[in-house]
């Protein structure tokens, strides 16, 4: 086991993350960066040569009445049976744990829920898990995403695999005289303005507009891309993607009141498919869904059209280094979660989402209880 402490180990680090099978984004050294307001330390597993064979990407945060918390999103990165590599990852953590005097490692890894080994491997090395969350708002990253297997397809067989209703929706919108065009850091401020837009309509906190010049200035045009749609020439509905190792992930949309009916959210999502196919991408992911799966939720009819498969992940993975105080920060953290979403609620009246529309932005994209999100 050892750490990534110089630029050599860096570029190991993230040729070993963009070639490994669970490469996600949230665990670059490129993200890391994005969170800058986060300390970050990452952990590498070893073979008996040296090679690496897992990396655990963590950021660390002090939390105002509680202290240090220690926050890996999406990761592992490793095989998750390797128990030689997990107890490493984990153990490299714990030492970190005490640098930091931290309350907890908190994981929540890329690893399906139905994964019984992963869950017996980690809680023999002294993590718990909990799989109970019931809601949005107890988590950080969502715990159901859409994802969509895109490798080696041709436009036409990416085109056959959506519903009839979405292949209408993107066709419709390319009538009507929608374009979409690949934005420049430039373009931040009119994205920025949608997603204003965006977060009054559908009452949510918008990150400011220097969040996403850091995401560009930091990952972009590598490893990001930022798409409008235009209507007689007014930017209606925007779109930023990150891609990285053979996956791109829909990160951040946003829309306008005006020009609805025109379809742009499906024909932006459609030129998102089609880069990401070109790039040779293997897997397209929608991201999060609500966990009610059924027509009262808009967002996930409008990722089911896509034909992904719904992937549901394993819960919390945590080690409590102090179980006291994280017990009592996260009993706070669900407090404050639960009243500013009431908060919200009786803030204007509550309306159903139409499938045919840009669906709720979730929690993930929200500042947290004491600035603490990492997401």
């Amino acid at each position: 086991m050892r750490y990534v402490t110089d630029e050599r180990s860096r570029r190991e680090y993230t040729e070993f993350l963009s070639r490994h099978e669970r490469c996600n984004f949230q665990q670059s050294v490129e993200w890391a960066a994005v969170k800058s307001n986060w300390k970050n330390e990452i952990v590498l597993a070893e073979d008996g040569q040296g090679r690496i064979t897992g990396g655990m990407s963590i950021l660390i945060r002090k939390i105002p009445f509680f202290g240090n918390l220690m926050y890996c999103a999406r990761g592992p990165v490793c095989d998750t049976h390797d128990q030689s590599s997990l107890r490493q990852l984990i153990e490299g953590a714990e030492l970190l744990a005490w640098k930091y005097d931290a309350m907890a490692l908190r994981m929540e890894p890329d690893v399906s829920a139905g994964d019984g080994d992963f869950r017996a491997i980690v809680e023999s090395l002294g993590c718990k898990v909990r799989d109970g969350s019931r809601h949005a708002r107890d988590v950080i990253q969502p715990r159901s995403v859409f994802r969509l297997d895109i490798r080696g397809k041709s436009e036409a067989e990416l085109m056959a695999g959506f519903s009839a209703k979405l292949r209408y929706n993107i066709r419709l919108a390319q009538r009507r005289g929608v374009s979409v065009r690949e934005g420049t850091r430039e373009d931040l401020p009119a994205f920025y303005e949608l997603m204003r837009e965006t977060a009054r309509r559908d009452r949510f906190l918008a990150r400011p507009l220097e969040y996403f010049q850091r995401i560009w200035d930091e990952m972009g045009p590598e490893h990001m891309t930022l798409l409008l749609a235009y209507f007689q020439d007014e930017p209606i509905a925007g779109a930023i993607s990150i891609f990285y190792g053979d996956k791109t992930w829909y990160a951040y949309g946003a829309s306008s009141d005006r020009h609805r009916s025109v379809m742009p959210n499906y024909l932006l999502q459609w030129e998102m498919i089609r880069r990401a196919a070109a790039r040779g991408d293997g897997v397209y992911d929608l991201r999060g869904v609500l966990e009610n799966t059924d027509i009262s939720n808009g967002l996930y009819l409008f990722k089911r059209r896509f034909g992904g498969d719904l992937v549901r992940f394993i819960g919390e993975v945590y080690a409590p280094y102090k179980p006291v105080v994280y017990g009592a920060y996260r009993l706070a953290e669900r407090l404050y979660m639960r009243l500013r979403g009431k908060v919200h609620h009786t803030a204007a009246p509550a309306a159903p989402v139409p499938p045919e529309t840009e669906p709720h932005p979730l929690p993930w994209d929200m500042p947290a209880l004491f600035s603490s999100r990492a997401g």
